[in-house]
């Protein structure tokens, strides 16, 4: 019986079979070693093998999307430039650089360095379905930005104060409830409805309800949320987008679930607005009857559609009112979170602001209950504390990666072959020492005052790496609706509301999915004396 097992296996191993697998697995077993020959050949070989950083960050792009992953990578990366110097490997081949002298090179109006496949996973594989922030195209993004960026000057804000001010009264309604009532709130979660509900004033002319209810209306919060957990990380990975996209789409998941839900959203949107113009409802609101009336975003896009229909395509519509609201709020709901939670941290800098609130109150500078733009610019301190609880915490926290040009680049004495992905991280920048001086990580308005008070070339480069909405060509072209939504708020519910943190002795917890998002803003309200 044993003799004829061993003949049995014996015939196995010459069967066509066991040839087969036989060369398969020499098949692997080659390809495994050419592979590790390959790795051994490039890094010993590259321009960029003497690059420090972790040791894993030397095998493909593992070890920078696990960090991702984690939503703590901003400080990561402080930690890893702190330790290593400005040029660090965070992949096999993506470069976090901490250097003000490349920022113009890289970011600058006249710049060559397009954006990384990072921003694919930001927009629909279909190429038909782009909007601006993602775009890749130079040229297509150039002559975009310059259509509409009218829309969004510092001149025309004045035409969405009333929108702003509808929705901050709304706000203080909701805070003197939350102080009768006693209850501890998520004020991230309150000022994200501020900021939802702003946006789609401005751009429908409709609240979303979120100030209202309080609750995640139609789903869109976590729609939001979904895209940018899935940009964040499939974007690491940009090259299986497409089918991750249709994959998830077809079983309602993710963010390309999330992304659908918010075209459908704006379709809808801009459908009933078309609806309304044909029956002649609203006429007067949308600024038809009334040249002074006030014009929201959609009604300004649908005009300037109508006189030039192939300058502003119907396509154009749809994707700006989609960039407002996928870029237009969580930006400056964190942004908003950061001003109060460093006041809050920081009392000295909440009296210093409530006294110039005060005075210029006194001097009839100041609107109660609601604060024009223009009061607000006028606050020097007021304009210091934004500007450095941008800085303490700016809301994106990935480099803004972008691929080096044809010719190849030298960045501090390195140099990159063209197509190599460099960027440098926000949080990096802010937290650089040599610029923001040793107390970088103080929260201290003064350092502006003082820097302005000066001038000269501490300002110039403080301002030159100071970059919490962008730089150069690709900043973000809503910046000035954000200023506005924080400058009108601040003063308002500052002079109004005393706030108290849960846990005043422990730092907040956040969590970087693109925007880093705080998950544990606890505080209750009371009604100040006047």
């Amino acid at each position: 019986m044993s003799g004829n097992n061993a003949d049995h296996f014996a015939v196995s191993h010459s069967s066509p079979f066991g040839t087969v697998l036989q060369y398969a697995s020499w098949t692997v077993v080659l390809f495994c070693a050419t592979q590790i020959l390959l790795f051994l050949y490039r890094s010993l070989t590259s321009p960029l093998r003497s690059v420090p950083g972790p040791f894993l960050a030397r095998f493909g792009r593992i070890y920078y999307f696990v960090k991702c992953a984690l939503g703590r990578w901003e400080h990561d990366d402080i930690a890893l430039h702190r330790k290593h110097g400005p040029v660090i490997r965070v992949g096999s081949d993506l470069y976090s650089i901490d250097s003000p002298e490349i920022v113009k090179k890289v970011y600058g109006i006249n710049s060559k360095f397009p954006k990384s496949d990072w921003y694919d996973a930001w927009r629909s594989p279909e190429p038909h379905r782009w909007t601006l922030f993602p775009v890749r195209d130079m040229k297509l993004h150039a002559e975009t930005r310059k259509r509409f960026q009218a829309l969004y000057s510092m001149s025309s804000l004045v035409s969405y104060e009333g929108y702003v001010d509808e929705c901050a009264a709304i706000f203080r309604k909701r805070l003197s409830e939350f102080a009768a009532s006693g209850e501890t709130i998520d004020m991230g979660h309150w000022f994200q409805c501020y900021a939802f509900d702003v946006i789609g004033n401005i751009t429908y002319s409709q609240r979303f309800g979120f100030l209202d209810k309080g609750e995640d209306i139609a789903g869109l919060l976590k729609a939001l949320h979904g895209v940018l957990r899935y940009g964040s990380l499939v974007g690491v990975y940009a090259r299986w987008h497409p089918i991750l996209y249709n994959l998830t789409s077809r079983l309602g998941m993710g963010g390309a679930s999330g992304r659908n839900y918010l075209m459908k959203y704006v379709g809808q949107r801009i459908e009933q607005r078309k609806q309304e113009k044909k029956s002649g409802k609203n006429i007067e609101e949308m600024g038809q009857g009334d040249e002074n009336a006030p014009m929201d975003f959609l009604e300004k896009l649908m005009v300037a559609s109508q006189a030039d229909p192939e300058k502003v395509t119907p396509y154009h519509v749809f994707m700006m009112g989609m960039s407002n609201i996928v870029a237009g709020s969580d930006t400056t709901a964190v942004s908003l979170s950061s001003i109060l939670y460093n006041l809050l941290k920081y009392p000295d800098t909440m009296r210093k602001l409530r006294a110039e609130i005060s005075e210029f109150e006194k001097q009839g500078r100041c609107g109660n209950p609601d604060v024009s733009f223009k009061e607000s610019q006028e606050m020097p301190y007021l304009q210091a504390v934004m500007k450095e609880a941008l800085r303490m915490h700016a809301a994106t926290g990935f480099p803004l990666w972008r691929d080096v040009p044809q010719g190849g680049v030298e960045i501090c004495g390195y140099y990159f072959p063209e197509g190599t992905t460099v960027g440098i991280n926000t949080w990096c920048a802010h937290y650089n020492e040599d610029v923001f001086g040793s107390d970088a990580e103080v929260f201290r308005p003064e350092r502006w005052i003082e820097a302005e008070q000066e001038g000269g070339e501490n300002l110039k480069s403080m301002d030159a790496y100071y970059m919490p909405f962008g730089l150069g060509s690709r900043t973000c072209i809503g910046r000035h609706i954000s200023f506005l939504e924080m400058s009108k708020l601040i003063p308002q519910i500052i002079r109004k509301f005393d706030f108290e943190l849960e846990y005043p002795d422990r730092p907040w917890s956040t969590e970087n999915n693109w925007f880093i998002i705080p998950t544990d803003f606890r505080l209750k309200v009371k009604v100040r004396e006047e």
